[in-house]
């Protein structure tokens, strides 16, 4: 059943602290997991709640968003009527480019006046690894009678990655958000999902705009705590912040956990990617391969244990690779070596090569380099 509920996945100044990895894409289509990209968890998460149009709005960087999602049709949102949007920074002019997503928003506001059967938004950013059902959040929004609801993760353990923590207070209600990423004294993140409704959601545009304020969190949301009514609503899946070359790492090698790969990609229904034909797997007899992601395609002669692998990764004869991300179409050479190691796509490591990195400083080596 349809969400009278239009999803958002809000791109601009999405906090990025990736490096090379995104040198020449943006944050949402990273690769992440053997064979997807970012933006497919949340994606997928809106998709399986019944959230029947989404619209993407891009900032940089953006060729390789338009080649992954096309017409989303891989999410079934290819429809006549609703389905998948991608919208582009419109501009006036260059200095349009860097103000906030309230401006952004406001120049598509035809987007969201456009959409009368849906009374409510949910706004979202592509760098939160999870799988949420928004109907559950948007129940829980309704019943307490909230202005604004936030997906939130608690994790006493701490967050490797890039995360605004706030304060709750007993009734469930935030008193207390970070502007930036600083030392607020909580073990309480925001996801960075924001429900609210599409009348409040267009009011907050454009009396922020009017106060020369531009930028939805930092200025609609903070500025607002004492007036409007901001619960917390509290996940209880697994979380993976990607948005910094620690969280990347830590949260990947993460899934090579069974209860962590079940717990993400089938509790909440499946999650979707662009489909590629590839042909399985080929191991020769002197592979040996533990405890490891191996996607399709690849070719395997050397022994890999506890990595992961995208498509068409070939490892050669005597090649070792240990706790390691390997992307799409790398090549480890004869008798090479890695350990605590990032290889983004179509790396080549030459035969002998030996390269390692440390577990909370992993070794990253960008697109097509040859070592």
């Amino acid at each position: 059943m349809n969400l009278p509920m239009l999803g958002v996945i809000n791109l601009i100044h999405e906090t990025d602290d990736m490096g090379g990895l995104t040198a020449n894409r943006c944050l949402a289509t990273v690769p992440f997991g053997g064979r997807y990209r970012l933006i497919d968890f949340t994606l997928s998460s809106m998709v399986n709640s019944g959230i029947p149009r989404v619209a993407v709005f891009a900032h940089t960087k953006f060729r390789s968003l338009m080649d992954h999602i096309g017409s989303g049709t891989n999410w079934d949102l290819h429809r006549k009527g609703n389905g998948l949007f991608v919208l582009p920074p419109s501009m006036e002019d260059q200095t349009d480019f860097g103000k906030g997503d309230l401006y952004h928003f406001y120049r598509h506001r035809d987007y969201f006046t456009r959409s009368s059967p849906f009374e409510y938004v949910v706004v979202s950013r592509s760098h939160m690894v999870s799988n949420v059902d928004f109907a559950q959040v948007l129940e829980d929004h309704r019943q307490r009678g909230a202005d604004i609801t936030v997906v939130c993760k608690r994790d006493p353990g701490g967050f490797s990655g890039l995360a605004r923590k706030v304060m709750v207070n007993e009734a469930g209600r935030i008193t207390d958000m970070q502007d930036h990423y600083g030392r607020l004294s909580s073990d309480i993140a925001s996801m960075e999902m924001y429900v609210l409704s599409k009348e409040l959601l267009l009011d907050l545009v454009e009396s922020s705009l009017a106060r020369g304020q531009d930028h939805f969190v930092r200025q609609a949301i903070l500025s607002n705590l004492d007036r409007l009514t901001v619960n917390a609503y509290l996940h209880e899946g697994w979380l993976g912040i990607v948005n910094n070359i620690s969280g990347y790492y830590r949260h990947s090698m993460e899934l090579l956990r069974p209860d962590v790969w079940h717990e993400l990609f089938f509790r909440s229904g499946p999650i979707y990617t662009k489909v590629k034909d590839e042909p399985p797997t080929r191991y020769h007899r002197s592979a040996n391969v533990s405890h490891s992601l191996v996607a399709n395609g690849c070719d395997i002669e050397g022994t890999v244990y506890n990595s992961i692998l995208f498509r068409g990764v070939k490892v050669h004869k005597g090649a070792v690779v240990r706790n390691s991300i390997v992307m799409q179409n790398g090549i480890v050479g004869e008798n090479g070596s890695l350990e605590n190691c990032i290889l983004d796509k179509e790396v080549e490591i030459r035969p002998l090569q030996q390269l390692r990195g440390a577990e909370d400083l992993p070794f990253l080596a960008v697109k097509r380099k040859v070592i």
